[in-house]
């Protein structure tokens, strides 16, 4: 249960082309992160999916059936949305149980779904209260727990982190992940967040202007972008980009180098430049550097004892069996 193909899926507003025909494979039990800069169609397509938007070509099937033009309700997908959606009059218990009751299910069974869910989620002591007294991770937790009592083929998640605190969000994003271990149902994630993606999904899907960029897993990504877009984009920091004379040194338009891959050095090494700002983070620190000849600027990371200040002299050297070469077009070349 839960796999999903996607067949030359299209959508356009009026004249407007949002995404063009694409094909895609979610494998049953996968957890896939939709992952791309604002606009760039990933919450569209997590939207066709669940039924919520209507194709404009192609077929959508989920475990072999067509579902293209099945309602949202037959599809049986439960989707979190980035409001919590929940009805502050009723207690988490009622919250929980709500589709449960729309659908006339047996009070038994639902109640035995509602504690269930209650348990995985951690909620049993919450379970009288109402959402006013819940924290924001709480919240959502309900949230996650009404789309659980369905016992879905599949869970449809866009951006339902996004609301929450730096510190809630790693807590959240370790719960869902958990969750996925423990439930082995397929779960699709919407998120603008790369970091979330490469710390989640088993497959990303990276998008740019509707069109599927690269698939993979968050290490082939990392390890092997398909292009400048993919390349710049997963990565924290980004890969630096170099062209020009030092790019056409390995038969390339453009080289990229990760910051962590960058040797650094007080006293020699390939690029001298200087040290911009920098940024302690405790365990790692990041020096932009200028002046190094090659680029404007290039980021740089390493331990965070090694210490450097604005305006030292610094010399990087590139790690060569961690160089990426693209060509004019802005792939990947092997």
């Amino acid at each position: 249960m839960g796999r999903i193909t996607l067949d030359k899926v299209q959508k356009s507003f009026g004249e407007v082309e949002v995404i063009p025909p694409l094909d895609l494979e979610i494998n049953e039990g996968e957890f896939v992160v939709f992952v791309g800069p604002s606009g760039c169609g990933k919450s569209t397509l997590l939207r066709l999916i669940a039924g919520l938007e209507d194709v404009s070509g192609g077929q959508i099937r989920i475990d072999g059936e067509d579902a293209t033009m099945t309602p949202p309700a037959k599809r049986g997908l439960a989707m979190v949305f980035q409001s919590y959606a929940l009805y502050p009059h009723m207690s988490v218990r009622k919250n929980i149980a709500f589709p449960l009751r729309m659908a006339g299910m047996d009070q038994a069974e639902q109640e035995r779904r509602i504690d269930k869910a209650a348990s995985i989620l951690n909620l049993s002591d919450y379970i009288d209260r109402r959402p006013g007294q819940l924290s924001g991770g709480q919240r959502q937790r309900v949230a996650i727990g009404r789309a659980i009592v369905r016992e879905p083929a599949a869970f449809l998640f866009d951006e339902p982190l996004s609301n929450l605190d730096a510190a809630l969000r790693v807590g959240m994003r370790l719960e869902i992940t958990e969750l996925h271990e423990r439930l082995k149902t397929t779960m699709i994630y919407v998120t603008h967040d790369q970091v979330e993606a490469m710390t989640m999904a088993d497959k990303i899907v990276v998008l740019r202007a509707g069109h599927i960029e690269q698939v993979g897993s968050p290490l082939e990504l990392y390890r092997a972008p398909k292009n400048l877009f993919v390349a710049g984009f997963i990565g924290s920091p980004k890969m630096n980009q170099i062209d020009g004379a030092e790019a056409a040194k390995h038969n390339a338009t453009t080289i990229g180098i990760r910051p962590e891959h960058i040797d650094v050095s007080k006293t020699e090494g390939m690029w001298k430049g200087r040290v911009g700002v920098s940024e302690h983070l405790g365990s790692d620190t990041f020096f932009y550097v200028h002046d190094t000849g090659v680029a404007e600027d290039i980021t740089v990371r390493v331990n965070g004892e090694f210490e450097l200040h604005s305006g030292d002299d610094v010399y990087l050297t590139p790690q060569a069996d961690k160089l990426h070469r693209f060509d004019a077009s802005g792939l990947r070349i092997a």
